[in-house]
């Protein structure tokens, strides 16, 4: 095993240690499995990047999708291009590595942008659960509710909280001391992880990370279901059995993106502690930080009539188009 250290400063420490780079355990050690992989997931990240880039193209040039609803849409596949590409590029270089390895500085900076954009994911959709609401249970006072003020803050907000919080835990896990062992048995930086390699006192540290991620997962999820609450009570005094179901079918794309993030995170997080990660904790990991960036796109676009319509007829423009040269 590699263990790069370089020498602590000072009189009181001089026989110390820090540690210099983390190795992961990665994904696989088997070779042809490294190989699927590495296809597959090259795959997914290009799929993801390319169908968020495109849903943010088709809501800010389309005019029947300028409102709120859209609004927040674009700017949570924005943050998904960002969220996959601070995970998935390091994870498919290390498939075809040797050593899987990252710099101190590198770990410390993937957990700060992957904590950040996690947190905003949350948030967003959050945003988007309370614009329901609001479209639902005050459909006559929407326009004047949910004005483009009222959303560019929202959105501020969700950015401000996001990386506020993100530096809190980065500064807490990685002004630590870490003397070795400097291996993680994951495929990318997580704080836990990180902080058990730590020869400091960590308990501080680890208050602070518990606090932080689940008020950052338990408060957008609180509104969330508060907003769908209100919403499902909303619906169930409608007497038409069509507004109902129109109803309902504006809110289902969300509530699928909703529980594929919420589920995979709850699954990975909200179990006893253990010594080893596990293969099935590794797989949500990679579910959530890969797939879901994929699938929120894919969803909209799939499930949303306007969205649809948007994509099929920029599809024939640009056919029509073509066919002309």
């Amino acid at each position: 095993m590699i263990c790069a250290t370089k020498f602590l400063k000072g009189s009181d420490v001089s026989n110390k240690t820090q540690v210099a780079i983390f190795i992961f355990s990665g994904l696989t050690d088997d070779e042809i499995l490294e190989n699927f992989l590495f296809t597959l997931f090259t795959v997914i990240y290009l799929v993801t990047i390319f169908a968020n880039l495109g849903l943010v193209v088709i809501v800010r040039r389309s005019s029947n999708l300028q409102t709120p609803m859209y609004y927040f849409l674009s700017y949570l596949s924005l943050v998904d291009i960002f969220y996959s590409s601070t995970i998935t590029p390091k994870m498919l270089s290390d498939l075809m590595s040797l050593k899987k390895t990252i710099s101190f500085e590198g770990c410390a900076l993937q957990f700060f942008f992957y904590a950040a954009l996690a947190s905003i994911d949350s948030l967003l959709l959050s945003n988007m659960s309370y614009d329901r609401y609001v479209a639902i249970c005050h459909p006559l006072h929407y326009v004047s509710i949910m004005t483009k003020k009222k959303c560019l803050c929202l959105v501020l907000l969700s950015f401000s909280i996001g990386f506020i919080q993100s530096s809190v835990q980065t500064s807490c896990a990685f002004t630590l001391r870490f003397c070795g062992p400097n291996f993680i048995d994951h495929f990318y930086c997580d704080a836990p992880l990180v902080v058990k390699l730590s020869c400091s006192d960590t308990s501080t540290c680890n208050m602070v990370t518990i606090y932080i991620v689940s008020a950052m997962a338990m408060g957008p999820l609180m509104a969330i279901l508060l907003s769908y609450l209100l919403i499902t009570f909303s619906i169930s005094r409608m007497k038409s059995a069509d507004s109902r179901k129109k109803a309902f079918s504006t809110c289902s794309s969300h509530l699928i993106c909703i529980s594929i993030f919420y589920g995979t995170i709850f699954f990975t997080y909200l179990h006893p502690p253990s010594h080893v990660f596990s293969t099935q904790e590794k797989v949500a990991s990679l579910f959530y930080t890969a797939v879901t960036p994929m699938l929120n796109p894919i969803i909209y676009s799939l499930r949303n009539q306007d969205v649809k319509r948007t994509i099929i007829a920029s599809a024939q423009k640009l056919l029509m188009i073509c066919t002309r040269h």
